[in-house]
């Protein structure tokens, strides 16, 4: 295939866009489970086992190497469910809590890393079938699997459920702290699960997710997961993180620096939520709630003269 071939930029965006589904899965759960839910330690994870699958492949092979940057993903967001779960700490202040514990470690690793990541593991990323990457398959598969786990299992369910109507899934026998904690060590899996690829595919870096925390958030958005929980739309990933992969490379293209590209996605993440609030009539509906208990707490002209 020649480079000038009109498929050249989305065949790019089939390289790229699988690392970015990854990650963006782990952060559609946490975000379907509602209001005030959010990853923002994926980035800083993402760098951290990147450091780990590199140190580990390189002794014991590739595969225990993806499973060290597994396993310390989880760990890592082990310390967001305890604080969470046990310290009542809100998600956000949580994750951001031990994106901080996982930058320190980060740096440590980068420190004394002496090695690159195992042949094996890179052939692996980088292979094809019939000209589409191996990885975007294996992620595709991924998808598939969580998607029906969204829809045909009892957790899945709960998920659901649970980013609805956190009360009413708890009145409902859910037992919300557990699929609390269990969407969170997801997060930390996947995020881990990326890092240990990508080291295999660009190399590990203490700003290599840097870009991942935002984007993971505009993909899940822009994909049709619905920001308020409660509407996951595991496909629609594929779709956000294939625009912003183009995107990124037409902005890189044209010159534009990495910040003016961030303010981009925030301002399209705005009116993305914005418009699917008005199409599904959250906004509405809140202000409305809002209304309702307003004139419920203020006695009516009635009331007073009587009174």
């Amino acid at each position: 295939m020649s480079s000038g071939s009109p498929i050249e930029p989305l065949n790019q965006a089939l390289t790229l866009a699988p690392y970015l589904v990854l990650v963006a899965l782990g952060q559609m759960l946490v975000i379907t489970l509602g209001p005030g839910n959010i990853d923002v330690s994926v980035g800083a994870i993402i760098s951290m086992t990147a450091y780990v699958s590199v140190a580990v492949s390189f002794s014991m092979g590739p595969v225990a190497g993806i499973a060290a940057a597994i396993a310390a993903g989880i760990a890592a967001a082990s310390c967001s469910v305890i604080a969470i779960l046990l310290l009542r700490v809100p998600p956000i202040i949580a994750t951001l809590a031990t994106s901080l514990i996982v930058a320190s470690a980060t740096l440590l690793l980068a420190g004394a890393n002496r090695s690159g990541a195992a042949p094996a593991l890179r052939d692996f990323v980088n292979a094809k079938v019939a000209g589409i990457p191996v990885i975007a398959i294996v992620v595709g598969l991924v998808t598939v699997a969580v998607a029906f786990a969204l829809r045909r299992t009892t957790f899945g369910l709960a998920v659901i459920a649970t980013g609805q109507s956190f009360k009413a899934a708890g009145k409902a026998g859910i037992r919300v702290p557990f699929v609390t904690a269990v969407v969170y060590l997801l997060s930390g899996t996947f995020a881990g699960l990326a890092g240990g690829l990508l080291a295999a595919f660009i190399s590990p870096s203490t700003v290599l997710g840097t870009s991942y925390m935002l984007d993971s958030i505009a993909v899940v958005v822009v994909g049709g997961t619905l920001i308020a929980g409660g509407r996951p739309v595991p496909f629609g990933l594929w779709t956000g993180a294939t625009f912003f992969v183009l995107l990124s490379g037409l902005l890189n293209l044209v010159g534009w620096s990495v910040g003016a590209q961030n303010i981009l996605k925030g301002v399209l993440v705005v009116l993305v939520v914005v418009i699917s609030s008005a199409a599904t009539r959250t906004g509405r509906s809140s202000l409305r709630r809002l209304l309702e208990g307003r004139r419920t707490q203020t006695p009516t002209t009635k009331e007073k003269i009587h009174g």
